[in-house]
């Protein structure tokens, strides 16, 4: 596949995964049920669900690395981005005027990169003995 294939695929499969976490954060607050930073915890974790399904079977497919050992290493790196997104957050909450949801619009399109860099390179990498999948 192309990067350019890849990364349209990254970028629209990692949106629906923001949408995701932003909808259940703001629902969660708006409702009452949450504070923001709890809410994150909850929108992360489902919006983790969606990432990995989509960028498994549609943007890394044809990388066939194992789904276990993929998941472990997706999951190690998205991880990583909440803990810098919970943290980035919880600082622009905290010293900021900013409302709730537009912090974390901010926060999210800034861990993004990371993500890409990080499943193209090492979650999604194919075993070095493992020959090349088709294309879907």
């Amino acid at each position: 596949m192309t990067s350019w294939r890849r990364l349209v695929r990254f970028v629209a499969v990692g949106c629906t995964a923001a949408a995701v976490h932003f909808g259940v954060v703001v629902t969660l607050v708006e409702a009452g049920v949450a504070t923001p930073l709890a809410a994150n915890v909850v929108g992360w974790l489902v919006a983790f669900v969606v990432s990995f399904a989509g960028q498994h079977r549609l943007t890394f497919a044809d990388r066939s690395a194992p789904v276990l050992r993929a998941a472990r290493r997706f999951f190690a790196i998205s991880a990583a981005g909440f803990a810098a997104n919970e943290a980035a957050y919880a600082l622009v909450l905290r010293l900021s005027p900013v409302r709730y949801d537009v912090a974390l619009a901010a926060v999210l399109v800034g861990v993004a990169v990371m993500t890409y860099v990080l499943s193209s390179r090492w979650a999604f990498r194919r075993s070095p003995a493992a020959p090349p999948a088709p294309s879907p």
